[in-house]
């Protein structure tokens, strides 16, 4: 009798042990999903900066260049279906140019910063007084005489699988846009 105690109880250990190291699999895969989410999360918040970034930098640009402000608003461009930005005629950069060709060369530099840092970006600079639309920024432009000029920028975004995110019209809407107030044309 005194064997069979020490079978079962031998039995009985090995259950517990299987039972712990499934729960410590479990809490594994648990905390390496968290920490795949954060990874997705803080790119997404580094893409968001840059994203910002660029169009502070392309506003300054525009005020700098207020003559030629009307010619920003032809910049409307999208990486996948355009693929890398043509380099304009005259490109400025220690040359004296006028203030068209230096709105032509500023547009082109912010193309090419767009296709270089948003996965599948989108670049629209125009006139728009109604940027909003059911909750969510929109890339439709009012193109409305004395509406705010906005410059809105977007990407593909991922869904947790890893996969790129489609949206219900098949478009992503804008992720960042800023809204240029008192610049006037």
């Amino acid at each position: 009798m005194g064997t069979r105690k020490m079978t079962a109880a031998a039995g009985f250990s090995l259950l517990e042990v299987l039972v712990a190291m499934l729960l410590l699999a479990m809490g594994v895969i648990g905390a390496s999903a968290m920490q795949l989410h954060a990874l997705r999360t803080r790119h997404e918040s580094a893409t968001l900066s840059a994203a910002m970034r660029m169009a502070a930098d392309m506003a300054d640009r525009i005020r700098a260049n207020a003559a030629s402000a009307h010619l920003y608003l032809e910049l409307d461009y999208e990486s996948a279906r355009e693929g890398e930005p043509q380099l304009p005629a005259r490109q400025c950069r220690a040359a004296a140019c006028t203030s068209g060709e230096m709105a032509r060369f500023d547009a082109y530099q912010f193309q090419q910063l767009v296709h270089d840092s948003l996965p599948g970006g989108r670049a629209r600079i125009c006139r728009d007084a109604a940027t909003w639309a059911a909750g969510r920024p929109r890339w439709e432009c009012s193109n409305a005489a004395g509406a705010p000029l906005v410059i809105k920028l977007g990407w593909r975004a991922r869904n947790p699988d890893g996969t790129p995110a489609q949206a219900a019209t098949d478009e992503q809407p804008p992720a960042a846009v800023l809204v240029l107030a008192g610049l006037t044309l």
